[in-house]
């Protein structure tokens, strides 16, 4: 069984060990579920066996950026370093779904949301999503999870192996691997995109890394591309960053103009999910 606590669980624990309490509740998948575990002055254990000590669970609970996972009595940080990309990536926690760090940047908005919530608001900009459906940007597959649970069939298309392996310890990502309507594939969306066929997809969620760390996905070139694989009245979201933002303004300002230079119509703003919907 494999345990993947953060510090939010290590503090509770801690907590009810200065109470002298004798057991506690808490989840062991970063809480989705919750479960029974042992205190005593060794540290916790829990029901298949596995024990950690209590220097551990303070180790936990002092790293905020990092979850952890336990597997057979052995910790470690759900983080690595990507040689396809040069970028250190990590499993950071928050108080709903985990967020995926690269290079120190979030992937999902966590002020005032959770990148659970954060992914409802995207899908929504865009609903109802039925048919079939384009996610450019896989990170730990929440938008790909969702959408299929209204649609036919997910594409969904990762650049970096290194984040696919961090999913895997991710709970909130399981969906990703063991649902039959999620396709995965390995590549760069700018050049997978090509393959695809005219009109392939009624929806396309573009949800991309800031513009510093992935030009090349903002290009016209690349609208061009998500233009000629989106079905005739298909609907197109476009994550951007904060429309509020000095950044997030020039950068939605020239998406806009490029989609609509592909051909998009009704391009414009959406900030409830700092983004854009345009329709073909």
């Amino acid at each position: 069984m494999e345990i993947v606590l953060s510090h939010i669980q290590a503090e509770a624990l801690m907590l009810a060990q200065r109470r002298n309490e004798t057991s506690a509740t808490t989840s062991l998948d970063l809480g989705l579920s919750t479960s029974e575990v042992e205190l005593s002055n060794a540290g916790v254990a829990f029901q298949d066996g596995q024990q950690l000590p209590w220097d551990q669970v303070e180790e936990i609970s002092e790293t905020k950026n990092v979850c952890f996972r336990l597997e057979a009595n052995e910790l470690h940080k759900i983080q690595a370093f990507s040689e396809e990309t040069n970028r250190f990536c990590s499993l950071m926690p928050t108080t709903g779904a985990p967020t995926l760090l690269i290079a120190g940047f979030p992937m999902h908005r966590i002020k005032n949301t959770d990148p659970y919530r954060d992914t409802l608001t995207k899908i929504k900009a865009i609903a109802p999503i039925t048919g079939r459906v384009l996610d450019t940007t896989t990170g730990l597959g929440y938008t790909a999870i969702q959408a299929s649970h209204t649609t036919q069939d997910v594409i969904t298309v990762e650049l970096d192996p290194t984040v696919l392996d961090i999913a895997r310890q991710n709970p909130w990502s399981k969906g990703l691997f063991d649902n039959p309507k999620i396709s995965q594939l390995v590549g760069d969306s700018s050049e997978v995109i090509t393959e695809f066929q005219n009109g392939a997809f009624t929806h396309i969620v573009h949800d991309p890394p800031t513009f510093s760390l992935a030009g090349e996905l903002y290009s016209g070139a690349f609208y061009q591309e998500l233009f000629r694989v989106l079905r005739r009245g298909g609907r197109l979201f476009h994550y951007v960053g904060d429309l509020d933002s000095q950044l997030g303004h020039r950068v939605a300002k020239g998406a806009i103009h490029r989609l609509k230079d592909a051909g998009f119509v009704n391009a414009r703003p959406y900030p409830q999910a700092f983004g854009i919907v345009a329709t073909k």
